[in-house]
């Protein structure tokens, strides 16, 4: 238990799990999809659906998918704010197998693309991403994080690692998922520095890489 845990972070609302931790798991599924949302579905899970509305996990949601921060003071407008964007926002209540209280699934539409995200909030404003588009996966945002869809074949992990050694990049974790043998695949690497702009381009143009993600929670 870090102290975050304990004092909780600098937010807007009355707490750090439904509140804090919902904008960012917005904000993270703002970054994943790479664009600005036009439709968004919120799936609430447990107490989020049981107290959510009570603590602002909604607003919060979406507020993170505006790009607000769990300190935004706008945090209480977003659906406003949303409407105001001709953004359309749809909320279901549902019952999930095996889910930690805390979860929210995202749906969410942008121009051209989609992405569907499943998340916790384990309190003190700590998250994790447990599904990227059906796909099992476990990291937090803490880290400046790489986030890889290639086709599951052999030498794409090498690829991309080498092309991060070659820059001095160090990688703290790294996690690879996929839904089948020889179908689609994630890596997750998560990285002690940022991770340049270029860096991004070059593994983007790589064969059989489908989509990458830079998740950089303090940018």
């Amino acid at each position: 238990m870090n102290l975050f845990h304990i004092l909780g972070p600098v937010m807007i609302g009355p707490s750090s799990s439904h509140t804090a931790g919902a904008a960012r798991i917005g904000y993270v599924a703002r970054k994943l999809l790479g664009e600005d949302p036009v439709q968004i579905e919120i799936r609430l899970h447990g107490s989020f659906a049981s107290t959510g509305d009570g603590h602002g996990t909604p607003m919060a949601l979406v507020g993170g998918m505006l790009g607000m921060k769990p300190d935004d003071e706008r945090l209480p407008q977003s659906f406003e704010i949303a409407r105001n964007l001709g953004i359309s926002i749809v909320r279901k209540n549902v019952c999930l197998r095996d889910a930690h209280p805390n979860t929210a699934v995202l749906i969410v539409q942008g121009k051209q693309r989609q992405l569907e995200i499943q998340a916790e909030s384990l309190g003190g404003g700590s998250i994790r991403i447990s599904k990227i588009d059906g796909i099992d996966t476990n990291f937090n945002g803490d880290y400046p994080t790489l986030i890889v869809h290639n086709l599951d074949e052999p030498g794409h992990v090498a690829g991309v690692t080498a092309v991060l050694a070659a820059r001095q990049i160090n990688l703290a974790t790294m996690q690879l998922y996929r839904n089948a043998r020889g179908g689609y695949a994630v890596m997750i690497l998560e990285s002690d520095q940022c991770i340049p702009d270029d860096i991004v381009k070059e593994i983007e143009q790589m064969p059989g890489i489908i989509k990458v993600t830079y998740l950089n929670m303090d940018v």
